[in-house]
């Protein structure tokens, strides 16, 4: 086992400061950053609204009459998206520091605060919203908001700032989710934790761990010192397969220290987003249920987003899916749409429907089979298609009947399930969530005959790090990423 380390140049050293002290500072620091940043949130959206209203106005006929009504929309405006931002988490230490990630929860806050705004004055006729009006706000906060985001990180960005916005973390035992915690923590400046070293918490000295790159702190038994001596924030405990006496003795130790007790959960390898504790009789019950993406308002939103892309699909390529009906009824008469059987969320059976790209006797001995590289099965012009994702298209009904959404995992056929959920660890998670005309593994290459078990780890990518962007991003992905198509 290795030895503790104690005071040290460079990256592992111990403060010198009294450990309240530096925690006083740091917290003052931290809500400072805040105000800062909602009084500068709050500004710039009242500011952008009032000169939008202005500008849009144009006369000073016009603008009489309407001024006091145009302050109180404008406060209101700034109430409604600066709730937004909070909501989305743009003022926790996470995304202080973090300017790509600030940046993206950003964009996602000002899009459906945009829509709620605009959308609910608009829908109850106010004189004050026009199409200019809305466009120019709503531009002006999406390119300014970010500027002033950035001079805002810019004056945190110097080492005394951001090691005071950092939490000192002592990990207790290890794990390879610790270990890629520590390669993450050193390769990005951003991240709010600063990795101390860790404690070894091995009962047996047979067991006892040895990491050569993170100082070792010392044994459990020492643990209350290291905590103290070392001014500790917060304790991470690696994993839960400990006793269960161990961990409420970790855990007491902490609370006695005024350290933050955490575990990483190893008997939750997935889906860590829908963790969530209930009581029940007075008992506290973990569970995975309860993922952000099956959220109401976040299912409303996606729906409201699929509703729109389907109408608009189905309008504008209506042609397109015209045309290749008609080449493949010219090159294989028949029927030109294929439907077939698929599990959508929660195992729901629906009709998927594609335009045929296979010739009517692909499946003449009745058996499923997967789509391989250069099918000689396909039509000539199915091959177009398929690299194009064409045949498709018709899912856009799907998408507008419920049925599936435009961005998800891609639905499978039952015939395939049935295996698949007995061989691949974790395979049904993917069945949580609508199935997807398009999806994450897709566009990463993930389709026809590849890795199953890769294709599940990018669905359960997505399930868990949903966002409004991420489906964007999809989407636009979807109309230059071709890999393995087929």
């Amino acid at each position: 086992m290795n030895e503790p380390t104690e005071a040290v140049s460079g990256g592992w050293n111990t403060l010198s400061r009294g450990d309240s002290r530096r925690r006083w500072t740091g917290q003052t620091v931290l809500a400072t950053a805040r105000v800062a940043g909602l009084a500068g949130d709050a500004a710039c959206v009242f500011g952008i609204l009032r000169a939008a209203f202005i500008l849009s106005r144009g006369t000073s006929e016009n603008l009489a009459g309407l001024s006091a009504q145009s302050w109180l929309y404008s406060g209101l405006g700034t109430v409604v998206f600066v709730a937004a931002f909070a909501y989305n988490g743009i003022y926790t230490r996470e995304f202080l520091l973090d300017r790509r990630k600030q940046t993206l929860h950003l964009i996602e806050a000002w899009l459906g605060s945009s829509v709620l705004f605009f959308g609910v004055m608009a829908f109850f006729g106010s004189v004050l919203v026009s199409p200019f009006y809305a466009a120019w706000s709503a531009i002006a906060l999406l390119v300014l908001l970010p500027a002033w985001r950035v001079l805002l990180q810019r004056t945190m960005r110097s080492e005394r700032i951001t090691r005071l916005l950092r939490q000192r973390i002592a990990i207790l035992g290890w794990s390879d989710s610790t270990a890629q915690l520590v390669r993450e923590t050193w390769e990005d400046f951003v991240y709010p934790c600063e990795i101390v070293g860790y404690v070894d918490i091995a009962r047996d000295s047979n067991t006892a761990v040895s990491v050569p790159s993170v100082p070792c702190l010392g044994a459990m038994e020492d643990l209350s010192s290291i905590l103290h001596h070392h001014q500790i924030d917060v304790a991470l405990l690696a994993g839960t397969d400990i006793a269960a006496g161990d961990m409420v003795e970790l855990a007491r130790v902490c609370q006695t220290e005024m350290v933050e007790f955490k575990v990483i959960p190893s008997c939750f390898p997935a889906l860590a987003s829908g963790m969530h504790v209930e009581w029940i009789s007075g008992i506290p019950i973990l569970g995975t249920d309860r993922l952000r993406i099956n959220r109401l308002h976040v299912r409303m939103e996606k729906r409201a987003l699929d509703i729109l892309g389907a109408v608009v699909g189905l309008l504008f390529l209506g042609p397109v899916i015209a045309a290749f009906a008609l080449m493949v009824h010219l090159e294989s008469p028949g029927q030109v749409f294929y439907r077939q059987r698929r599990l959508g969320r929660k195992g729901q059976p629906f009709e998927m429907i594609k335009i045929r790209s296979m010739r009517l006797d692909a499946e003449k001995n009745g058996q499923a089979g997967w789509t391989v590289s250069d099918d000689p099965r396909r039509l000539k012009v199915g091959a177009f298609m398929r690299r194009w994702n064409i045949d498709e298209l018709p899912q856009f009904w799907n998408v507008l009947k419920g049925e599936m959404s435009l961005v998800g995992p891609r639905p499978e056929r039952p015939e395939f399930i049935s295996n698949l959920k007995h061989e691949i660890t974790h395979y049904n998670l993917r069945h949580s969530v609508k199935p997807g005309l398009t999806g994450w593994a897709q566009v990463n290459g993930l389709r026809g005959n590849t890795d199953l078990s890769e294709r599940i780890r990018y669905d359960l990518f997505y399930i868990d790090n949903w966002s409004v962007l991420l489906d964007v991003q999809t989407m636009f992905m979807t109309l230059f990423k071709h890999k393995n198509a087929c």
